[in-house]
């Protein structure tokens, strides 16, 4: 997956409640689908097994894998889901009816048309336990009906796509493994650290490290596995992409650039400069 191209788009999301002894066909959704059972009990059949549905399970599907659902006599499932891809694909042309489309033939699945997979691995089946109704309200904001967006229903759309996007980035966080994904701890700070550094202030990473409670060396190895660079070098380089912009955009002197970033002289400022970019900042000028 190219990662500049993801963003998560949710085409279909519901409520679905099974009637007494109620069977689904065995389906192929061309999106990727999450389901949680809120009530009563049934059957998942995936990848030629059988797992029981109770309240609380949360069942993640890649795009196109066959799957159905059975559901109980006695106490019929109810369960909340969500199609969605992690990149928009316009399938309108083949399924101009439904926007979450499902092929209940495998033989008439158009391949070419289904979602890409996320790149790491995430557990198809969960229990969430005592969360079950956060899940569930956090999901009810995304809610939206199988049609197409339209003129008329593109506002409603866009609400739906900005809560949806909470939604996933809540499912990420508790579905993926520490070493799969960037820790959550320290993409949260990063925001805190930049901002730090455009108020002037220069925070030890030993400090961020006993704020989240972490030691050193801990701390130094999850933010290097998040941003692919150390502490030191995440900050300089911030700064140094900050000061690019002002070169390309702007008319400030670079001893004006130099102290905007609270960097103590233009000496060391062109230095740093030159380290991460290999030029001076007046080359870098008058090459853009």
């Amino acid at each position: 997956m190219n990662f500049a191209s993801f963003h998560p788009y949710v085409y279909y999301a519901t409520r679905y409640a099974f009637s007494p002894g109620q069977t689904s066909l065995s389906r192929h959704c061309y999106s990727a689908s999450i389901y949680f059972v809120t009530e009563g009990s049934g059957v998942l059949r995936l990848r030629g097994r059988a797992h029981d549905a109770r309240p609380g399970m949360m069942v993640y599907i890649e795009a196109g894998q066959s799957h159905d659902w059975i559901s109980s006599s006695d106490a019929p499932m109810t369960h909340v889901c969500c199609y969605f891809d992690w990149q928009f694909v316009d399938r309108s042309a083949a399924f101009p009816d439904v926007a979450g489309p499902i092929a209940y033939d495998a033989a008439l699945l158009q391949r070419e048309l289904l979602g890409a997979a996320f790149p790491y691995p995430i557990p198809e089946i969960a229990d969430v336990g005592a969360s079950l109704r956060s899940w569930v309200e956090l999901l009810q904001r995304c809610y939206t009906s199988n049609a197409h967006t339209t003129e008329r229903t593109f506002i409603r759309s866009m609400a739906a796509q900005a809560h949806f996007l909470q939604f996933i980035e809540h499912f990420l966080n508790v579905s993926l493994q520490e070493h799969q994904i960037p820790d959550p701890r320290i993409t949260k700070l990063l925001a805190q650290i930049e901002e730090d550094l455009l108020n002037g202030r220069r925070v030890q990473p030993e400090d961020y490290a006993e704020l989240l409670g972490l030691s050193r060396g801990y701390f130094f190895e999850l933010f290097k596995r998040t941003t692919g660079a150390t502490p030191i070098r995440y900050m300089n380089q911030f700064l140094v992409n900050r000061a690019k912009d002002d070169l390309r955009s702007s008319n400030l002197s670079i001893l004006q650039i130099a102290e905007k970033y609270h960097i103590s002289s233009v000496h060391y400022f062109s230095r740093l400069f030159r380290q991460y970019t290999g030029k001076s900042p007046q080359s870098f000028r008058s090459e853009g």
